[in-house]
Formats: structure tokens, C-alpha cells, sequence
């Protein structure tokens, strides 16, 4: 609906729009000066990382019967840095072509199980997460990949960090920042 309002509002006044259509956003900046901060989140990656933490006891898995590889879910990954150069490229192009409005994905064009990212979260902290194997939630697709070919034919976006392990990497280096961060403050 945003996206009709958007071409809406740009049939009817001089203005252009780039909606960029995330997909799942993790991981944390590479340096370490931010990342996800929300209590109670529910994004995988910062659920298993709080989990191998030990900020969390264990981590949900919701749902084993999917028609994927492994039963679980598929998602696609994005790492935030891949996705805040997008914007960067989008508005770019906003401003060389007024005349042109953008609809693009933002995402890799491949995903991975829950399984999969739980996985890489063991390999990357070298401890093994707690899986807690639950039904499925109300109105979870089985599998949700971008298709990016559009971002990449209309931008000169070239993803720098589509390596699961590095998206894990760095929200672990973020989460670890944010307890030594808990502890002196």
C-alpha cells in the first residue's frame, strides 16, 4: 500500500521515491559502533547469538515440517553494511535521475534455514545453542528469498559482507560490546 502511495504521490507532484523491500537485516557494523540494541527481539540472529551468549536459555525453532532441505524455515539474510550501502546507491540515483522512482528487493537471492543459521552461530562462538523444537507460527512461509536482480541491473550494488558466518561474526562482536557496555554502566 506505502508503494501505491508513493507512485501516487509522485503522479500528482515533482517528487521521486526509492522503496527498497528488505529482507531479514542482521548482522552489526564491521567496526563495532552499532548495532541492534531492542530487548525482547525476535530476529534469529540476535535471538542465537543472545542465546550463545547466555542471555537466553535457548532458542525457539518454529515449526520442522516445512517442504525445505531441513523442515525449517528459509530465510534470506542481509547484512546491515550491504543494506546502508544500498540506501546510499538508491539515493544516489534519486538525485541523478528526478524523473525516475525506484521499487527494488534488498536481499542475496538465497536464504538459509533456521537450522542452518543456528548452525553457523555454533561454528562462529564455537558453543553449542539449545534448540527447542516447537509447531509452526500462524502465517510463516515456509521459504522467503528476494530476488535482487533488480537492485543489481538498475545500482552498482555489490554485496561486501553475503557470508552467513561474517553476518554472525559481526552481531556477535556487537552483542558482546553491548554486555561489556551493560556491565560498566
Amino acid at each position: 500500500m506505502t508503494e501505491r502511495m508513493l507512485a501516487d504521490a509522485a503522479a500528482a507532484h515533482p517528487l521521486n521515491y526509492c522503496a527498497l523491500r528488505y529482507f531479514n537485516v542482521a548482522g552489526a557494523d564491521p567496526q563495532g559502533r552499532t548495532g541492534q540494541s531492542t530487548a525482547g527481539a525476535t530476529h534469529l540472529i540476535k535471538v542465537a547469538v543472545e542465546a550463545a551468549l547466555g542471555k537466553r536459555a535457548s532458542v525457539g525453532v518454529f515449526g520442522t515440517d516445512y517442504d525445505t532441505p531441513d523442515g525449517t524455515g528459509v530465510r534470506d539474510y542481509i547484512h546491515v553494511s550491504d543494506l546502508a550501502a544500498a540506501h546510499v546507491l538508491a539515493l544516489e540515483a534519486l538525485i541523478a535521475q528526478p524523473g525516475r522512482s525506484l521499487t527494488m528487493n534488498c536481499g542475496y537471492g538465497r536464504g538459509f534455514s533456521v537450522l542452518e543459521v543456528l548452525d553457523a552461530v555454533d561454528r562462529v562462538t564455537n558453543r553449542k545453542i539449545e534448540r527447542v523444537l516447537q509447531g509452526r507460527r500462524a502465517g510463516d512461509p515456509g521459504a522467503l528469498i528476494s530476488d535482487p536482480s533488480r537492485i543489481k541491473s538498475t545500482l552498482p550494488w555489490r554485496p561486501e559482507h553475503d557470508d552467513l558466518d561474517t553476518i554472525v561474526a559481526h552481531a556477535v562482536q556487537w552483542e558482546r560490546k553491548l554486555a561489556g557496555l551493560r556491565e560498566r554502566g
